[in-house]
């Protein structure tokens, strides 16, 4: 099925490819390095990658199955979806037009 949009794959790409989604996920990545590395028993450090991931990351979390991994899924994830967002918000921005063109 092709059509004059973009495929899923290369738009992911396109929006993952501004600087200001690289650097968004650049700061949630340190954020959640820094409180998997000062992260104790009892310890709120956790709570900032989650804060930095919002609005997404509180949904997964609630989605996701319980487990291990889930609160480092739910904050990669939330971090992906929300860079794929203000790329999309930057590009869009930038080209000032329909948000559905391509350039």
């Amino acid at each position: 099925m092709t059509g004059p949009g973009l495929s899923v794959p290369r738009g992911v790409r396109r929006a993952l490819g501004t600087a200001a989604a690289r650097i968004y996920l650049a700061a949630c990545a340190l954020l959640l390095g820094w409180a998997l590395v000062t992260a104790s028993e009892g310890s709120m450090a956790v709570v900032i990658p989650m804060l930095a991931t919002i609005p997404s990351s509180p949904v997964l979390l609630l989605l996701l199955p319980e487990g291990s991994m889930t609160f480092l899924l739910s904050v990669v994830l939330g971090a992906l979806v929300n860079a794929m967002i203000i790329g999309w918000c930057a590009r869009t921005l930038r080209r000032g037009g329909d948000p559905g063109t391509t350039t």
